[in-house]
């Protein structure tokens, strides 16, 4: 299983799976994260405590443990 936080910059994604609880997967999916949509991951924090993604045309940043909530698969 590869999470979000497991992707290296510029890499392109499909999420498989949000295992996140009620609030949080409501808030990543009004983001437009969600089953079959692709991410771009644009840049890391320099701890990686942070991941700026693209998701659409919206620029989205997401804490390390959010992101690792996240299944992915690389396309």
């Amino acid at each position: 299983m590869k999470t979000l936080i497991d992707c290296h910059k510029a890499c392109k994604v499909k999420v498989l799976k949000l295992n996140a609880k009620t609030d949080l997967k409501q808030r990543l999916i009004s983001f437009g994260i969600m089953k079959e949509a692709t991410i771009e991951v644009l840049q890391y924090a320099p701890a990686k405590s942070t991941i700026e993604i693209k998701v659409g045309k919206m620029k989205i940043a997401l804490r390390a443990q959010e992101a690792a909530l996240i299944e992915v698969e690389k396309i």
